[in-house]
């Protein structure tokens, strides 16, 4: 199936991007690139209000420059990827930063861009990360756990839903373990399908084990 049917430009109007660089022009000229693109659009020019910002709406990609606050940035990488709300996060840096950029990847960052960044390919590289809707972490005491990234798309039950599905249960299996029957259980399954384009309960783990 062709890689574009997965990423459905039309929900960008609901999708946030947060870009958070103390150069106000490079702020300014990623969030018009952005809102080209339908996203909405928050931008910080120090950690402090960046964290704030971030606090009153999670978005669904951050970008992130290492000197907003070198000390800070990192760690904040780390937290937000700890929160598992399927939050990408693309690092810019100074070229040279060769350590930091090899330490924000083992944190979790989803790429690295070195200054003068290419705005089109930052743009690419966040359009593949939105066309992945959900994300398989490692095993972890027997079962994986599934990042959905385009979260806003999914209920909090659908979340649910689709990680017990990941995991191998049935549907009266997983009734059992959410209190709700397993009727209810196939509804929350064909909407979780549809939002993530999977033609059948095949489709949908090829979906997710291919992301």
């Amino acid at each position: 199936m062709n890689n574009d049917f997965f990423y459905r430009s039309f929900l960008n109007r609901d999708r946030l991007i947060h870009i958070a660089d103390a150069d106000v022009a490079v702020c300014d000229s990623l969030a018009t690139l952005f809102r080209l693109d339908g996203f909405q659009i928050a931008t910080s020019n120090d950690a402090g209000a960046f964290v704030a910002t971030f606090e009153r709406r999670r978005p669904h990609i951050v970008v992130l420059n290492f000197s907003l606050h070198r000390e800070n940035m990192l760690p904040m990488l780390g937290r937000i990827k700890d929160m598992r709300a399927g939050i990408a996060v693309f690092m810019l840096g100074d070229e040279g930063d060769v350590s930091l950029a090899v330490e924000a990847m083992r944190l979790g960052a989803s790429d690295v861009f070195t200054k003068p960044v290419d705005g089109e390919k930052l743009a690419a590289a966040v359009r593949e990360t939105l066309r992945r809707d959900v994300h398989i972490a490692a095993v972890q005491n027997g079962q994986r756990q599934v990042e959905i990234r385009g979260f806003t798309q999914l209920t909090p039950r659908e979340r649910e839903v689709l990680q017990l599905i990941t995991n191998g249960q049935s549907n009266k299996e997983a009734g059992r373990e959410l209190g709700i029957s397993p009727r209810t259980i196939e509804v929350h399954r064909a909407r979780v399908m549809e939002k993530l384009g999977a033609r059948n309960t095949a489709d949908l783990m090829r979906i997710v084990l291919t992301s």
